[in-house]
């Protein structure tokens, strides 16, 4: 049997429903990885369920992290997602909520931020008070890169208005000190458009946008910093140069 498994969910007084409930998992799926120490579930199901009940992944499938095991460069991928759609929102969440230094979202738009992370407005509340740099990196909705980009996309809900939606939940906030936002340059505007970075602390989402396709049509990689040099430091160093001739907001 999988002794890993039972004494961790007797220490949280996790039953297998409970648990199949949180992996998104039928209760005999739970019992036959409880009845035998062999069995590896699928690796969303592996993260899911250490993440129901405290404790890494390798101390509950110590074999399948074993042979999942990158070296070097693409160490720092942590995982990918054809589609960004396709990445939970708890992984936003808890990234976001993780983060003790940083939180910096150079997205064109990032308005999809306040719909798929459960109370985002009051995450970053939280984070500014406990003196995390929080910054927002916009394309300008008015700008000539905007438009262009809205005739190829041709979606209903459009480029410029995507921007809005973020500039208006950012006004809504009010006044909040250690939250800065600004308008990347119109001659960065295409290099912005084209790839979103999100970095919080040392992990970061990445969509590169591909062809007429809108953001959560995009593939995203979720990267984590393991040394100087590396996926996650060349994309954290294009954010900010575009971050270093960006204007503010009023300007």
């Amino acid at each position: 049997m999988n002794a890993a498994l039972r004494t961790a969910m007797d220490k949280t007084g996790v039953t297998p429903r409970q648990l199949a409930y949180r992996v998104g998992v039928s209760s005999k799926q739970v019992d036959r990885w409880l009845a035998d120490g062999a069995v590896r579930p699928h690796a969303r199901n592996r993260e899911d369920a250490a993440r129901a009940l405290g404790v890494d992944e390798e101390m509950l499938w110590p074999d399948a992290v074993k042979d999942r095991m990158k070296t070097g460069t693409d160490r720092e991928l942590v995982r990918s997602y054809p589609y960004r759609s396709a990445c939970p929102s708890t992984v936003w969440a808890d990234l976001i909520a993780g983060a003790t230094d940083e939180l910096f979202f150079a997205g064109y738009t990032n308005y999809f931020l306040w719909t798929q992370v459960p109370a985002f407005a009051e995450a970053l509340r939280r984070k500014v008070a406990a003196g995390v740099r929080v910054r927002f990196l916009l394309g300008d909705p008015d700008g000539e890169v905007t438009r262009q980009r809205e005739i190829v996309e041709d979606a209903t809900l459009t480029v410029s208005t995507r921007v809005r939606i973020t500039l208006g939940e950012l006004t809504r906030m009010g006044p909040t000190e250690g939250l800065e936002a600004r308008f990347s340059a119109p001659e960065d505007a295409v290099n912005h458009v084209g790839l979103s970075v999100f970095r919080m602390d040392s992990d970061a989402l990445v969509t590169p946008h591909l062809a007429r396709l809108v953001g959560h049509d995009s593939p995203l990689l979720h990267l984590r910093r393991h040394g100087p040099n590396g996926m996650f430091d060349r994309f954290a160093e294009h954010a900010e140069e575009l971050w270093s001739r960006s204007t503010p907001l009023d300007e």
